[in-house]
């Protein structure tokens, strides 16, 4: 057995029975292409690479034939391999170009073909294989007019991008986590595309002074799931976020909230189609913040505290399509579970609630039951991946209980 296939859906099964041509041009950012190309196997997809003269220069064909298992194409033969791939029965799912120069997006622009990539790119756009550029440059040439003439160009031409990292003078290739999303984005099922989602994650925390805070137990793991979730189903997706563990992709952009009447603001402003509020909203506050820092060597302290606001009906008037609580509970029957849940649902108007018992919350492992106005429900034990997913189903199809 090749190595490769040791690596393969070993993450996920989200590129399972997808292939992926792998054009590789000359940037010194090749040298992750490794990289990247096994990652793309972790979620099963299987890897062809394709290199330019230029990108030999940089990372041997040895490398990628490595990564992928597959033999490397580094010129056009006899065999028309560009046809087998990217003809119009080409087996190939997606042409992702990574690194991708100004100099190979000018030529797919111009429709030149004078390389192994841009031949492959010809062939896609001619056959409507869907093409997928991270691009790779000084900032000089990313900010010159032709080139930007040239990238609008592409996009008129149906060619979606993986936005480069801007640092040190230069146009980064995006990480490598960021294309395998928008790579699984783009195979995906697709089924929230042109879809507002909003998903409201992590704790709030409550002053008790300038230093000490309440708060709840909340990793916002969860919610960062479900937003790189609906990212990856082809949502456009806006993450809130408070108090949080689990990091974040740095390609998903979040609004930082704080205290609840933060949150409570931010909520008079949704504006989505779909609302999932998996957020740890702290049920009390101190009736009064002290300034400073309260002595801790003066004994006791006693704190009065007062009950927040609820918050979820605030989010039902600019969720237009659904909207998603969550009920957290603590050693409770499935009956006790469920009846808090429906108290919850129609108290704050619910499409559905997801309800779990936290010691049942090991890691990246969960158990959740997923209710609907009705009281249909099903339940899943897994991981926050898989449960994200799950609950990305019932809000498309129903809950299946």
């Amino acid at each position: 057995m090749h190595p490769a296939e040791r690596l393969r859906g070993r993450k996920s099964v989200k590129l399972q029975g997808k292939t992926i041509v792998l054009g590789v041009t000359g940037s010194i950012a090749a040298v992750e292409t490794v990289r990247l190309a096994h990652e793309l196997i972790r979620h099963g997809a299987d890897v062809h690479a394709v290199l330019t003269r230029s990108a030999v220069e940089i990372v041997h064909p040895n490398a990628l034939e490595y990564a992928t298992g597959h033999d490397v194409v580094t010129a056009i033969t006899g065999s028309m391999e560009y046809l087998a791939m990217c003809g119009r029965e080409g087996k190939a799912d997606l042409l992702l170009i990574a690194p991708c120069t100004a100099n190979t997006m000018g030529k797919i622009a111009q429709g030149i073909d004078d390389t192994t990539v841009t031949t492959y790119a010809t062939n896609a756009l001619g056959s409507g294989i869907p093409i997928l550029l991270a691009p790779a440059a000084h900032e000089s040439m990313m900010d010159n007019p032709a080139v930007a003439a040239n990238l609008r160009r592409l996009r008129e031409l149906g060619i979606e991008f993986v936005d480069p990292r801007r640092d040190e003078d230069k146009a980064k290739m995006a990480d490598v986590d960021a294309i395998v999303a928008r790579v699984v984005r783009r195979l995906g099922p697709r089924d929230l595309q042109d879809l507002r989602v909003l998903v409201v994650a992590g704790a709030t925390v409550e002053p008790i002074d300038d230093i000490r805070v309440v708060t709840n137990r909340s990793t916002g793991g969860t919610g960062i799931e479900l937003a790189r979730t609906a990212f990856e189903h082809g949502a456009d997706v806006e993450l809130w976020l408070g108090r949080h563990e689990t990091s974040v992709p740095p390609w998903l952009p979040f609004k930082p909230f704080e205290t609840t009447d933060d949150l409570a603001a931010l909520a008079e402003k949704t504006d989505a189609d779909i609302c999932v509020v998996p957020a740890a909203v702290a049920d009390f506050t101190p009736v009064k913040k002290q300034k400073g820092k309260i002595p801790s060597r003066k004994g006791t302290l006693t704190l009065e505290l007062e009950l927040t606001p609820k918050l979820l009906e605030r989010f039902r008037k600019g969720a237009r399509k659904a909207l998603v609580g969550f009920k957290a509970e603590a050693g409770v029957s499935e009956a006790e579970l469920k009846a808090r849940a429906m108290a919850l649902a129609k108290e704050a108007d619910l499409d559905f609630v997801v309800a779990n018992d936290v010691s049942k919350v090991k890691g990246d492992t969960t158990s959740i039951t997923i209710f609907d106005r009705k009281g249909h429900s099903e339940t899943f034990e897994g991981s926050k991946s898989l449960a994200a997913e799950r609950v990305w189903r019932a809000v498309l199809h129903g809950v299946r209980g």
